[in-house]
């Protein structure tokens, strides 16, 4: 009971004031602003929509998504951690929110303190890739080949999914494969695919297209199952190295002064959109795994989600840009 509450507050499960009756919430035509502090289009924006629009039609609200990007997700966090604790602003969040306790933690606003958790609603999982033309044929080959010679690898820039999983892939391979961040993952492939770039540890939406396309070569998922759109693709298990697994998630909070009766109602009403056949079949179709959990749970999952990067970011001594 002592970890559960240690977890809980941890990760900002601050109990709400005001109003606490969930019957109050949402109020009758409110406009929910469900912020998403990256452009429009990315895998973080397509499942933001989905839900917000499910969202709209249950509770008959308005649901607009409020794009915020920069900072690698800090202004949009930012915006939504000082604003009312009326549980009608809302803010999607990913593994780079959790990277980001420890890359910058001199931020404008505290994420375990300014911020409580609501539901966690998917993983993308990251997917190894290499060119078409590569001789590297496999995760095994791609180790004995980092040893052999110098590798480098593109990232969508320091402290993103992309290059956490290439630090945690150094760490556990014992190899050095040399980081070059890009202004984006788009970049990135657009050099790989040219033979720029020996690898990238690629979000999944951002190569897929590339590797059903044959212009790239799939070496693992880094994920615990095999993903129905490569099913041939081994996972990082399966090819020898088990501990390298990385989702690139994607999750709900609310400011921390959101009443408990609140995010309760609005975490139970996630899960359950999330849990629909119909989306999770949209959401499998861009790459995701439903993996729905409510607050309490996305609380635990996060406390671990920030100290697990936290050791790879200063093990590899990565500094944002």
């Amino acid at each position: 009971m002592k970890r559960r509450a240690v977890l809980i507050g941890a990760a900002g499960l601050v109990p709400g004031l005001g109003w606490a009756q969930a019957g109050d919430y949402p109020k009758p035509g409110a406009t929910l602003r469900y912020v998403v502090p990256f452009p429009p289009g990315g895998l973080t924006d397509v499942m933001a929509r989905l839900v917000g629009q499910q969202l709209g039609e249950r509770w008959k609200v308005n649901v607009v998504i409020d794009n915020k990007p920069g900072s690698g997700g800090q202004i949009g966090a930012d915006a939504v951690a000082k604003a009312p604790g009326d549980g009608n602003t809302l803010l999607a969040i990913t593994l780079t929110h959790a990277a980001n306790v420890t890359l910058f933690p001199k931020a404008a606003y505290s994420f375990t303190k300014d911020l409580r958790p609501v539901a966690l609603l998917a993983g993308s999982p990251m997917l190894i890739v290499v060119p078409a033309a590569s001789p590297i044929q496999s995760l095994k080959e791609l180790t004995a080949a980092a040893k052999a010679r110098n590798l480098n690898a593109g990232s969508s820039g320091n402290g993103t999914p992309p290059h956490l999983t290439l630090a945690l892939f150094n760490e556990l391979a014992k190899t050095s494969i040399q980081h070059v961040p890009y202004k984006g993952g788009s970049p990135s492939m657009t050099d790989l695919i040219g033979g720029q770039l020996d690898v990238v540890f690629s979000n999944f939406p951002e190569s897929i297209a590339h590797v059903k396309g044959g212009k790239l070569r799939a070496l693992a998922i880094a994920s615990a199952a095999r993903h129905p759109l490569v099913p041939d693709v081994p996972t990082t298990a399966e090819a020898g190295l088990p501990e390298l697994l990385t989702e690139n998630w994607t999750g709900l909070m609310a400011p921390a002064s959101m009443p408990d009766a609140a995010v309760k109602k609005l975490s139970a009403e996630v899960v359950r959109i999330m849990q629909t056949p119909e989306l999770d079949e949209r959401a499998r179709t861009q790459g995701f795994r439903v993996d729905a959990r409510p607050a309490e749970a996305f609380a635990a999952f996060l406390h671990d989600e920030v100290a697990r990067w936290a050791k790879v970011i200063q093990s590899a001594n990565i500094k944002p840009d």
